[in-house]
């Protein structure tokens, strides 16, 4: 007769025999045994969340009859998680490439391919009504959208240029009809205004804020914006690729010094070294580093919520909607109603219009492209950090919540 005793009692190892644990690859299976629980634990979410919607999913089919079939369902969770191979990875790639190329040459070719005027504020000194000739030629080298408000004076008119209420001023009271209009407020629409001279050749043009001698499209500052913005998206791409996972303190001072050292190049390279233009080295250097943080923080806040993804809304976001509504290359006066819209209201157009007030107007600044330049900039950095905050705490928790049971049954098996 057995006791129990003897049931527990462990059995006895004969002699030349080695224990498990003095076997090296049982130690190594011991410590791989250590690593499995998270694994497991994962896999048993993913198969009963899985199990779980294919309940809930059968339970709403029979309890709504309006609710889509379950093949539908089941369709797209197939597709979900579907393993790709790499022959098909790169097909879905260059389709989505060749699809946002076709978006940007449609975008850019729309709207700054042939520019045409759409609404051109201007002012008008004397009676035009008692000189409808100068007043007929500017309006049919503007095609009609020119609107025109009348000023008592031509200094009051010209002071309406300077703080850019007006692209251009007609002034009819004089001896000669003369059009006073300011390049560097808008190189495309001095362009259109300037044809006047052909059109009628008594009337004379005067530029009250001509572009620099190296600059003379108008150019410079649209390029200025452009390879900032460029920068500040692509760097944060590279370095997510090739640097690994950078904590979220390392990630902050990288963007905030990134801002920093890069406008400031830029402002360096572009003004005293290059001397394109006549750059205010610190306000150029401010407005440059906060148009590049709120690209920064745009492509962070996009590749923690889409992962590697993100780049399809951050090219549609920063380079095709952003740079063709800038102003830069084409002013807003010749724009589509929309562009000229997000001209005022995104983080280009602002840099834009910021810059063209610190090289050209220096008197006669503006703070509303200023404010909303910093306000992009400062909400989207906030935004990235309280998602990437929550992300990381979700994360957290979800490594230290403890086994589900049925995973600790297993477990203990």
């Amino acid at each position: 007769m057995t006791s129990k005793a003897d049931h527990t009692r462990e059995a006895s190892v004969p002699a030349g025999l080695r224990t498990d644990s003095e076997h090296p690859e049982f130690a190594e299976d011991d410590l791989q045994a250590k690593r499995r629980p998270v694994v497991a634990r994962r896999s048993f979410l993913n198969a009963d969340g899985l199990a779980g919607a294919d309940t809930v999913a059968h339970s709403e089919n029979v309890d709504r009859p309006d609710a889509p079939p379950a093949p539908r369902r089941r369709r797209l969770l197939e597709l979900r998680g579907h393993r790709w191979t790499p022959a098909q990875r790169a097909i879905l790639i260059s389709l989505v490439a060749i699809a946002m190329g076709t978006v940007f040459v449609t975008t850019y070719s729309l709207t700054l391919g042939d520019p045409i005027p759409r609404h051109i504020n201007a002012a008008i000194v004397g009676a035009g009504d008692a000189h409808p000739g100068p007043v007929d030629a500017t309006e049919r080298v503007a095609g009609g959208k020119l609107d025109f408000h009348p000023y008592s004076s031509l200094p009051a008119a010209l002071r309406a240029i300077e703080s850019q209420n007006v692209y251009a001023a007609l002034d009819v009271a004089s001896q000669r009809p003369t059009l006073y209009l300011a390049s560097a407020a808008g190189a495309s629409v001095a362009r259109v205004l300037e044809r006047i001279a052909t059109v009628d050749p008594g009337v004379r043009v005067r530029d009250t804020h001509p572009l620099f001698g190296h600059d003379p499209n108008g150019l410079n500052i649209f390029y200025l914006m452009l390879v900032t913005t460029i920068v500040g998206f692509l760097t944060i791409f590279q370095v997510r690729a090739n640097a690994g996972e950078l904590r979220r303190r390392h990630q902050i001072a990288f963007v905030v010094g990134l801002a920093l050292t890069a406008s400031l190049v830029l402002t360096l390279v572009d003004g005293p070294l290059l001397n394109r233009l006549n750059l205010p080295v610190p306000e150029t250097w401010g407005i440059l580093a906060l148009n590049l943080l709120a690209a920064a923080s745009f492509t962070s806040l996009m590749a923690v919520l889409i992962g590697r993804w993100a780049i399809l809304p951050t090219f549609l976001f920063v380079v095709v909607l952003g740079n063709a509504s800038s102003g830069g290359a084409v002013s807003p006066p010749l724009l589509p109603p929309a562009c000229a819209f997000f001209s005022r209201w995104l983080p280009s157009g602002s840099t834009v219009t910021a810059l063209r007030d610190a090289i050209y107007f220096t008197h006669h600044q503006h703070a509303q492209p200023i404010a909303v330049l910093a306000t992009w900039a400062l909400l989207l950095f906030a935004a990235w950090l309280w998602v990437s905050r929550r992300r990381e705490a979700r994360i957290t928790h979800t490594e230290k919540e403890p086994l589900p049971r049925t995973v600790a049954a297993f477990q203990n098996a």
